[in-house]
């Protein structure tokens, strides 16, 4: 007997709620709740409304698509495997186990179809909003009249826990803003957080916040309601003025014994109370992960669905790049992540100054040079662009009335800005940064792991590096902020001596492709003479000889950023004055360092040589890797002073006359 529509849409609802719930019951483990109560709405989405291929994940005009309630993971699989992505029911089975596709909470997997890695919440939602801010950019530089080639949505299903995150407020209160309207959330409003009900915390009038943000809001009284999820997502869709929230009353657990309860969120059912879903739902009881045909028929409508928009997209595509030949290629080399020939052209070279200049001023310099020829490079500051140099010169900003413009103005909302640059980077085609004070990138520091967790092209502009900031005093002086960021596996920091090594530093980071920080002076540093020390370039091999001595050194003195030039004045004076013969080492990445062949590092710090002093403005934790077990370190490992930054420097011990003092002493404690 054939099924109606409205019972055929009962019954793929049903499959992903008992396949998930199957999922978390077997692996003992993960959150059945939001997919029991969140079926319906991802149904509708998935089904009807999200322009994908299932057979090619990566299509560049796609829907995205966020799962930022990712706790909930288990139904964002059900959906992946049921509409025919690269998901078995095999990988289902493995939930949660080791090296499945199917992790806990969602990994980035573009191949799969997992567009972004969730779980920390907030993240999702800001990520989508960097989602939207670059398909609006690429639109506004490619689109031509009858030729909409970068055209789609963004969609994520939110959760209470997101919308209490800070990150999302900050990305909220940006989007509404920049008002994007293709920028659609689904929101799981069940009332319930893990300690119970969301009236604990959580009293305040949602959809009046985010009309004040700007978002058009719309409602959906019962998570059930077909037709009404259907009516909403096309009435969002109709809104191109304004990013939109859909409110979706949904009952967390539905249909379990659990409905409407704590309980339901973070643990599983239980095999009695799965059996109870099943009976509620009129589910066979066995087999298990029992699939009906007709849904997995309706749910594979997708594939061929999907196939003909992509081929329809491509068949625009030909004739579009056939019409505006540079910019066909254009936007191809954009989404496979190529340079232009010749993109570092125009990097200046910094002649020799021993006044110098500081390292964000140079990089401001060497990102207008890049961007001068790298189109799709865009992005900015959390405030302080005039501070951090990151404005695009002759760009306007990004915003409604210009969303070609490439000059992001964030706010003050550096979580926010962390996200969004890695939704960004996640959406493909775009090249993009953020920038504030090093101090201030504790508040993006869950953004920065997640862009690690990723390994997304994300650039973090980070200046005023040093309790040579002076005046501004502790709080705006960073201490423990470079080994934190160190301390994250696959993130690069890179810390540039001079006005060179910083445009060397701007290369690596515009070619590495995966996360990377700069870490940048406010103070002048002398810019040193390439035709006394090694070529800047070696830069990107992490650490280099910047300065040897005559035979073997007696010490090594190992800096990174504005100590270098200290490095480099004691070892003259202490071969002047005391006839110490010392190697002065650039190291401005640790991490590019650690790539090295042991021969290259073992050529740089010679295992026999262990009289070695590191010198840098920052915390002493991690740089016994490099100074060995008798080496000394000069650091600063307690908070900073207000006073000018030079005086700063020479109390805490960075001075010339403190290095050699440091120095000798290391030298007469290992000839004992």
């Amino acid at each position: 007997m054939s099924l109606s529509q409205h019972q055929l849409d009962e019954l793929c609802v049903n499959t992903l709620r008992i396949l998930s719930a199957e999922a978390v019951q077997k692996a003992n483990s993960g959150h059945p709740g939001l997919p029991l109560g969140a079926a319906a709405m991802a149904y509708v989405l998935w089904t009807k409304y999200l322009r994908f291929n299932p057979c090619n994940t990566r299509w560049p005009n796609r829907d995205r698509y966020v799962h930022s309630a990712g706790h909930g993971s288990a139904l964002l699989y059900s959906l992946l495997h049921m509409t025919g992505c690269d998901l078995s029911l095999e990988d289902i089975k493995l939930f949660r186990q080791w090296q499945s596709k199917t992790p806990g909470h969602p990994e980035y997997d573009p191949e799969l179809g997992v567009e972004a890695t969730t779980g920390p919440l907030g993240q999702g939602f800001g990520m989508g909003v960097g989602m939207a801010i670059a398909e609006r950019f690429l639109a506004a530089q490619f689109n031509r009249p009858g030729y909409a080639v970068m055209d789609h949505f963004t969609y994520a299903i939110v959760s209470d826990g997101d919308l209490m995150e800070g990150v999302a407020s900050e990305a909220a209160s940006l989007a509404g803003h920049l008002r994007l309207g293709k920028l659609i959330y689904l929101y799981d409003d069940n009332h319930i957080c893990i300690e119970g009900d969301t009236a604990l915390t959580f009293t305040e009038d949602v959809e009046q916040r985010f009309r004040a943000y700007g978002w058009q809001v719309l409602r959906v009284t019962d998570g059930n309601d077909i037709d009404a999820i259907d009516s909403a997502i096309r009435h969002a869709q109709s809104d191109r003025d304004r990013p939109s929230l859909i409110m979706v009353r949904n009952r967390i657990g539905y249909g379990s014994p659990k409905q409407d309860s704590a309980s339901a969120h973070g643990e599983p059912l239980g095999e009695e109370a799965l059996r109870i879903t099943k009976e509620t739902l009129n589910w066979p009881l066995e087999p298990s992960f029992h699939i009906p045909e007709e849904a997995l028929i309706e749910f594979r409508l997708c594939v061929d669905r999907g196939k003909q928009l992509e081929k329809e997209w491509e068949d625009l595509f030909t004739a579009y790049a056939k019409a505006f030949p540079e910019e066909g290629e254009a936007l191809r080399r954009y989404f496979r992540g190529e340079l232009p020939d010749g993109w570092d052209a125009d990097i200046p070279v910094f002649p020799p100054d021993p006044k110098g200049v500081a390292t964000r001023v140079a990089s401001g310099k060497v990102l207008n040079a890049i961007a001068g020829r790298v189109r799709n490079l865009l992005g900015g500051s959390a405030d302080l662009a005039p501070s951090t140099k990151t404005l695009i010169s002759g760009s306007p900003d990004q915003a409604a009335q210009t969303p070609g413009g490439r000059n992001l103005r964030y706010g003050v909302r550096e979580h926010g800005m962390g996200a969004i640059v890695n939704g960004m980077a996640l959406h493909g085609g775009v090249i993009p940064y953020g920038s504030t004070f090093l101090i201030f990138s504790d508040y993006l520091k869950p953004s920065l792991r997640v862009a690690a967790l990723m390994g997304v092209h994300s650039l973090f502009v980070f200046t005023h590096d040093s309790i040579a900031v002076g005046e501004d005093g502790p709080t705006h002086q960073p201490v423990e902020q470079l080994v934190s960021m160190r301390a994250i596996p696959r993130f690069t920091v890179i810390r540039p001596a001079d006005a060179n090594e910083t445009a060397e530093a701007w290369k690596v980071a515009v070619t590495r492709k995966t996360p990377i920080a700069l870490i940048l002076t406010r103070q002048n540093v002398p810019t040193l003479d390439r035709d006394r020390f090694a070529a800047a370039k070696e830069l990107a091999k992490g650490a280099y000889i910047l300065s040897d001595c005559q035979g073997d050194p007696d010490i090594l003195l190992i800096a990174s950023g504005s100590e270098v030039a200290l490095a480099i004045n004691a070892q003259e004076r202490l071969a002047s004055e005391k006839g110490i013969k010392a190697r002065v080492i650039s190291m401005p990445s640790w991490e590019l360092f650690s790539e090295q062949s042991q021969e290259y590092k073992d050529s740089v710090l010679p295992p026999q040589i262990q009289t070695r002093l590191a010198i840098e403005a920052g915390s002493r934790y991690g740089w016994a890797e490099w100074t060995g077990s008798q080496g000394d370190i000069i650091s600063v490992d307690r908070f900073g002073s207000s006073a000018p930054g030079g005086e700063v420097m020479k109390r805490y011990g960075f001075s010339v006359e403190n290095v050699m003092e440091r120095a000798e002493a290391l030298i007469a404690s290992t000839t004992k």
